[in-house]
């Protein structure tokens, strides 16, 4: 799968472009001087890469130039052309205006122009959106890539600026690792379906523990007895049946009984103990009262002076000061006893309070009971007893939904340790397949390993480690790294010029790595010599260069700054090689010739 052609039905406003076998090459001049030392031109060579990727299919997105300028481009028709690994091409248009209906044509010849050519002539028009992506990814036969659609890995050889941030994690890889860490490691030469059942089980198990603490919740914590609530459910359920017969047969002796047994056995002597403790409460609740009005001091020191004197007796104030001493003494042990006999006045009053509730609650019982003794109206009997009928019900059915919640959460907390133990299976096989993949000198992760290498050595003269492991999760974590002469990692690789050729080796090498399947045989890198030297630009140039005769296509964007001093009045690029030139020259030198958007 290589890209042939980008066109529109516009062409007085967008040129087409025609790509060849090998470089392709975007490049934008500054002319004008004023113009060298700004960050951005708005030429339109980084839309190039846009434009492809909307031509393959891309998502509709209201921020994307084409829409968020919708009065500009409505009237605009896209085709791109691709040439097909098992010969022949495809041409996809798609519209501006109705973006989410495709048409294809497969022809042989390439560099053709169908902008022109009626519905007819199509062999599939208006096709909606999801399904034009099936039939692209049918088309191409990237069958390597199955079970993953040819979208899922299109961003390694459509790197925009945005994606030179990480070297593995795109920009459209925004959401969860589970959307895109298997596909990745796939093409790594990996069991990614491995990874994937993992990933899915791990949100299966979650999403059971969530129901499982759901049910917990709901429960509370005293149903958690599954014996007991069994036991509970057999009572009430021998019990309504009990009093159903009861009421059937108009028959309340044996309530009667129950009821004369309950009141003489139960209630009376409950009424008796607690009237005891209140008569024991309400005696400790006296003798506290009266110690705490007794407890003051009835000794004068001045009384006692003054009787010493008449006695003849003198003492110059000592005797006076040693009592007042004592009496303080005195009172702050008295003090610290009226505050405990506070605290147990308090705690006698709450208990009197409890125990004068619960022989209320009691005596009302005991009056309804004796009522019941004493009621000669069968009638209020039978109503009574079928009201007690119905609480019994409800507290049956009650207790068979808490039963069943039960039972359901015992179903899931079995669940949820098979799926651990899954889990953990799985993560022990990923484990094997990396040390496995990592390990053989001849496995497909390790030849992408010694391409990636080469690259950067060439380019840099470092050595560079590209590298899988195991977490602690059992996800994978993919690193690329720069080594010093010692082979430790530096910190280099944390510029954006060296993180950025980390991203162009490692796309080229996991596609010269699958030049024997059916796999896409193109890359595409914006600003590709951006924040290079001059000899680094001149060796990844060769390295292009020498990709290109493996078979490999190149496109790349540039601005003419950015190229490598030219040596012997030689040009960097060949006359072929250059497929669209921008310039700031006015609108005719954008790659949309109009105004500035």
């Amino acid at each position: 799968m290589k890209l042939s052609k980008l066109y529109t039905n516009r062409p007085e406003i967008f040129r087409a472009i025609e790509f060849n076998q090998d470089l392709n090459v975007v490049m934008a001049e500054i002319r004008l001087p004023e113009n060298r030392n700004r960050d951005t031109h708005n030429l339109g060579k980084s839309t190039v890469g846009r434009l492809l990727d909307f031509g393959l299919l891309s998502k509709r997105d209201q921020r994307f130039f084409l829409f968020k300028h919708f009065d500009r481009f409505e009237e605009f028709v896209f085709f791109l052309e691709i040439e097909l690994g098992g010969g022949g091409y495809v041409t996809v248009r798609r519209s501006v205006a109705d973006a989410s209906r495709i048409a294809f044509k497969k022809h042989l010849s390439g560099h053709l122009d169908f902008s022109a050519s009626p519905e007819r002539e199509w062999d599939h028009y208006d096709v909606p959106f999801e399904r034009a992506r099936e039939m692209l990814d049918s088309y191409l036969g990237l069958h390597f890539l199955k079970p993953w659609h040819y979208r899922k890995l299109l961003g390694y050889f459509l790197r925009s600026q945005e994606d030179y941030v990480d070297v593995f994690q795109l920009r459209r890889f925004a959401g969860a690792h589970a959307d895109w860490k298997p596909a990745l490691a796939h093409i790594l030469g990996f069991n990614g379906a491995l990874i994937e059942e993992h990933y899915a089980k791990e949100d299966e198990l979650e999403k059971e523990e969530i129901k499982a603490t759901t049910i917990r919740q709901e429960l509370g914590p005293e149903a958690t007895d599954l014996a007991k609530i069994d036991g509970m459910l057999l009572l009430k359920k021998k019990e309504a049946e009990r009093k159903q017969a009861e009421v059937d047969a108009f028959d309340f002796r044996r309530q009667d009984k129950a009821e004369t047994k309950d009141l003489t056995d139960r209630i009376d002597v409950q009424i008796a103990t607690l009237n005891e403790r209140r008569y024991s409460l309400t005696a400790n609740r006296k003798k506290i009262m009266t110690a705490l009005q007794e407890d003051q001091l009835l000794f004068d020191p001045n009384d006692a002076a003054d009787l010493f004197a008449e006695a003849g007796i003198l003492f110059a104030g000592q005797i006076k000061k040693d009592f007042e001493q004592l009496i303080a003494f005195n009172k702050a042990i008295s003090d610290e006893r009226r505050a405990y006999l506070e605290e147990d006045k308090e705690e006698i009053d709450a208990e009197l309070r409890s125990i004068s509730s619960e022989l209320n609650s009691l005596g009302r019982r005991r009056s309804e009971a004796m009522a019941f003794l004493s009621e000669t109206d069968m009638f209020a009997k039978y109503r009574k007893n079928s009201n007690d009928i119905v609480t019994l019900r409800a507290d049956i059915a009650t207790l068979e939904r808490q039963r069943d919640s039960l039972h359901r959460l015992q179903e899931l907390r079995s669940k949820v340790r098979s799926l651990k133990e899954d889990s953990a299976r799985l993560v022990q096989q990923i484990e094997t397949d990396v040390e496995a993949q990592s390990a053989a000198d001849d496995s497909l992760f390790s030849r992408i390993r010694v391409y990636f290498n080469e690259i950067i050595e060439e380019v840099i003269d470092a050595k560079a480690l590209l590298s899988v492991r195991v977490n602690q999760e059992g996800h994978l974590d993919f690193s690329a790294e720069l080594l010093n002469d010692a082979g430790n990692a530096t910190s280099a690789d944390r510029g954006f010029s060296y993180k950025k050729l980390l991203c162009i080796a490692f796309d080229l090498a996991i596609l010269r790595a699958h030049l024997s399947e059916e796999f896409p045989r193109f890359a595409y890198h914006d600003g590709v010599f951006e924040s290079l030297d001059d000899r680094k630009k001149e060796n990844l140039l060769d390295v292009l260069r020498r990709y290109n005769a493996l078979g490999l296509q190149s496109i790349i964007t540039l601005i003419d700054s950015d190229l490598p001093q030219v040596v012997n009045g030689e040009a960097v690029f060949a006359a072929r090689e250059i497929v669209c030139v921008l310039h700031d020259e006015g609108d005719d030198g954008r790659l949309f010739r109009m105004p500035s958007w």
